[in-house]
């Protein structure tokens, strides 16, 4: 996958490990595209890829604006961004806050 996203010039890619942070994934990919037509051909790319390499399909959801992608692969989860949109909603903030263990959780 990343290879895929190297191939069509993602800028600013992320791997954030969300193991022990969230069940939804095990992994979240950020990557920026320069334009909404960047970012619906990195997303059109990486949706083939899946295919060809028989992980099943990936369900998108974006692609009609194109300027935030995303793409659920089950065990990893892509968000493909125009730069300000990235900017806006800021998703590396969010996944790295530390968690706090549970059993050390105060109220």
């Amino acid at each position: 996958m990343n290879n895929s996203l190297d191939e069509d010039k993602a800028e600013d890619c992320v791997v954030i490990d969300l193991n022990g942070k969230s069940s939804i994934a095990d992994y979240m990919v950020i990557a920026n595209g320069r334009s909404d037509r960047h970012v619906g051909a990195m997303a059109d790319h990486l949706m083939r890829k899946v295919k060809e390499f028989g992980l099943g399909r990936c369900k998108v959801e974006g692609m009609g604006k194109r300027d935030w992608v995303l793409l659920d692969m089950g065990d990893i989860i892509v968000h493909l961004f125009r730069p300000e949109v990235r900017d806006f909603y800021n998703l590396e903030k969010m996944w790295s806050i530390e968690m706090a263990e549970p059993e050390r959780a105060s109220l």
